[in-house]
């Protein structure tokens, strides 16, 4: 693992608010800093950025941690990848040999085996015998020579062990080749076998320019079409979009969001550059973040089917979560891009792009496209989505436009129609309000907390232990009380796992008084480095917190602890009862 000085070092000249700053609008709020977050959707600014402790906290979502976190979070990278961005960002080397991952793969040997792997493709694809199918393919496909090199394509021979065979010999393991997603296993024999086989194969390229994973496509109709890579060690594919790598040098405006990789080279190919698409699976909010660090507007280009324009619907709500605007384009005469641009050709598709709908038209067209107006009932049914639809804007003036649009569709006045609007809206206050009255009772009894799932439980010993906990983050002369046996606490006076987790990682690296929060990211995910935040702030706050309180505090924590192992109704006892009880 990488020496506690370099880190130090790492953060030390990463000033957060600079690193955030150029991410997030910043404002000045007494002595922090005040934003809209980047990590949820919101209209009020919660996420605050503390340039005393080098912090930051959202206050919305509970986001948190420190620039390294915040990396790890923005850039969607594990905790070594995020301090070789740091160390890259301010000119620092850190040794090749402290780079290994927690896993036991290096960072840097996966991807020069990804990038072996492509090569290999790649010389199959334009060897005379072995890629002359492939080279059909591509010819029939209309790709040229300098798409297909411009993507790095490839083809995968249809073989058991052509690729495996090669990365052996280049030195590489079977456990390296399987944890890369590049081969399986035999279930029967537990032989290794190349994953891609008699495929056209396309890798996905970070903006970093690293071959990261592959997507492999048949050249027939068996199934299945296509085959991606898992994640890896070096790869999460819902925080990748294919041809991000070359798309962001020319999306700063716009950018298109297609369905599949031959929708972007075709694209590409015909001068869209900033065309990307998702990784085998449907856009997510990660993406989407994503996304919006790079541009402002995003078009959806997916298939002109029910199941692509239904995905068009979800993607709207997504893409619009991260505060982007949305357009779609509706193909009509082509069942997807591809297709359209080889059918009519460049111009007559950016003409499409440049009618493409909002949302609300989107939307409202495809209301109308089921409903027959001209039918009384169905024209009812209409006016009630378009209301549904148009409680749903958040601005006033952008509602406004849409009710005159709606009337003028339905042929209904437009007070009818916003008098309605309002209804809906009025209904939809209120239920955010009982929700959020609900959310803060949940919240605080510890129900439905995917980071500490233990804390309902027993409510009063995890908020014991999170006292406990702030300030032995925050106060050495705390974690000097008990790495000095003074103050008597152990990992088995924690009642939830994640407390025992903290304690123990605290203890691990305290013990000869140099303690810091910066080694955490090495134990923790972003969303419980948020947690502890939380507690932090939640003790930072109070005026007091000296020696008496934190041993109050330690005692507490250990009565409850003790009443806990001795009480024999605890929340898994009476789950056990209710399993007997249905079972009798």
């Amino acid at each position: 693992m990488i020496d506690q000085s370099v880190i130090e070092e790492i953060k030390a000249r990463n000033d957060i608010v600079d690193l955030i700053s150029s991410y997030v609008s910043l404002k000045r709020a007494g002595s922090n800093m005040l934003g809209l977050c980047p990590f949820h959707s919101e209209k009020t600014p919660s996420f605050t950025v503390f340039p005393a402790r080098q912090g930051y906290y959202c206050f919305g979502c509970g986001a948190g941690g420190d620039v390294i976190t915040f990396v790890r979070q923005i850039e969607n990278l594990e905790y070594v990848p995020a301090l070789e961005f740091l160390a890259k960002r301010v000119g620092i080397t850190i040794p090749a040999d402290t780079t290994r991952r927690g896993d036991g793969f290096d960072r840097a040997r996966m991807l020069n085996m990804n990038k072996e792997a492509a090569r290999f493709f790649r010389e199959c694809l334009f060897d005379p015998q072995i890629g002359a199918e492939a080279r059909a393919y591509f010819e029939k496909r209309a790709l040229s020579t300098a798409t297909i090199k411009h993507f790095g394509l490839g083809y995968s021979p249809n073989g058991f062990s052509a690729l495996t065979n090669r990365l052996r010999e280049l030195g590489y393991t079977d456990a390296e080749m399987t944890a890369g997603f590049l081969c399986g296993r035999s279930r029967k024999t537990g032989a290794p076998f190349d994953y891609f086989r008699n495929r056209i194969m396309f890798p996905i390229i970070d903006v970093s320019g690293n071959v990261i994973a592959f997507g492999g496509r048949v050249m027939d109709d068996s199934l299945p079409k296509y085959l991606n890579s898992s994640d890896t060690p070096v790869f999460k594919k819902s925080r990748n979009l294919f041809a991000l790598n070359f798309a962001r040098a020319s999306c700063a405006e716009e950018m298109i969001l297609c369905e599949g990789y031959m929708d972007v080279i075709a694209m590409h190919a015909a001068g869209f550059t900033n065309a990307v698409a998702t990784l085998g699976t449907a856009l997510t909010p990660e993406q989407a973040r994503i996304m919006a660090r790079y541009t402002k507007r995003v078009v959806i280009s997916y298939d002109s089917d029910a199941p692509g324009q239904k995905a068009a619907n979800r993607a709207i709500g997504i893409l619009g979560e991260v505060g982007l605007d949305v357009r779609v384009l509706r193909i009509e005469g082509a069942k997807d891009p591809d297709e359209f641009i080889k059918k009519y050709g460049a111009d007559k598709f950016r003409q499409q792009l440049s009618g493409s709908f909002g949302k609300f038209d989107f939307n409202m067209d495809g209301i109308l496209t089921r409903h027959n107006i001209a039918i009384p009932d169905e024209k009812i049914k209409a006016c009630a989505e378009l209301t549904d639809l148009a409680a749903g804007i958040y601005s006033s003036a952008e509602r406004e436009v849409y009710i005159a649009a709606a009337a003028k569709k339905l042929d209904i006045p437009a007070e009818s129609i916003r008098a309605d609007v309002e209804r809906k809206l009025r209904k939809k206050k209120s239920e955010y309000k009982k929700e959020q009255s609900q959310k803060i009772v949940r919240q605080s009894a510890g129900y439905g907390d995917r980071v500490n799932p233990d804390f309902a439980k027993n409510v009063a010993a995890a908020k014991a232990e999170e006292a406990v906990l702030g300030m032995l983050l925050l106060y050495p002369e705390h974690r000097e009380a008990v790495r000095t046996g003074k103050v008597a606490l152990t990992a088995d006076d924690f009642f939830t796992d994640f407390g025992r987790r903290i304690f123990t990682a605290i203890a691990e690296n305290d013990r000869d008084g140099s303690f810091s929060t910066s080694v955490l990211g090495q134990y923790f995910t972003p969303e419980e480095e948020g947690r502890i935040t939380r507690m932090q702030l939640s003790r930072s706050a109070l005026s007091n917190n000296g020696a008496a309180v934190f041993a109050d505090n330690v005692a507490a924590l250990r009565r409850e602890r003790a009443a806990e192992a001795n009480s024999g109704d605890g929340v898994d006892d009476i789950l056990e009862l209710i399993r007997e009880k249905r079972n009798t």
